[in-house]
């Protein structure tokens, strides 16, 4: 349908808790197949409306393949465990990458694009998608959850060269 601009680190909007989807309308649907053509376009594997400008709690994720997208409404995660740290990248933070350290689980309850409940417990890639999605509704960025010092070096490097355009287009990011 459409791909829509990404919001990059800085913009204001990243930084907001967004509000709950009230109802699945037409609009909201809409939004859906269009995060969707930016998810791919940036080459990404989840995306947040947040990201593309829409004060909503909504999330778009493929599974680990890339293929099959899957839309949730509100998600929550209700339990987690474990601990894992990996690298991450953000669409938002184009050609930025730092270990994360995450829950190695998580269940998350949330509504699909029915308006249906649904629930999925989820581990590796898919639950370190999940939880880097659902921080861009409440305004986390995945630098703040690195230690303080590699933040302080990405946020010196994005202020002396600033942010690459095309980065998310030669690296995995969320």
């Amino acid at each position: 349908m459409a791909i829509l601009s990404v919001r990059k680190y800085g913009d204001p909007g990243l930084r907001r808790r967004a509000r709950p989807v009230d109802e699945v309308t037409p609009e909201v649907r809409t939004m859906i197949v269009n995060m969707t053509d930016t998810m791919y376009d940036e080459v990404g594997i989840g995306l947040a409306a947040p990201q593309v400008g829409i004060s909503l709690r909504l999330i778009v994720l493929a599974d680990e393949d890339g293929r099959d997208v899957q839309a949730l409404l509100n998600p929550a995660i209700i339990e987690q465990g474990g601990e894992v740290t990996a690298e991450e990248g953000c669409l938002s933070i184009p050609g930025v990458f730092a270990p994360v350290a995450r829950a190695a689980w998580v269940k998350v309850e949330a509504r699909d694009v029915d308006g249906q409940p649904v629930a999925i417990t989820a581990r590796g890639l898919r639950a370190r998608v999940l939880q880097h999605e659902i921080d861009h509704l409440d305004g986390v960025l995945f630098i703040d959850r690195v230690d303080p010092m590699t933040r302080d070096r990405i946020k010196r490097k994005i202020k002396k060269e600033g942010l690459r355009e095309d980065a998310s287009r030669h690296a995995f990011a969320l």
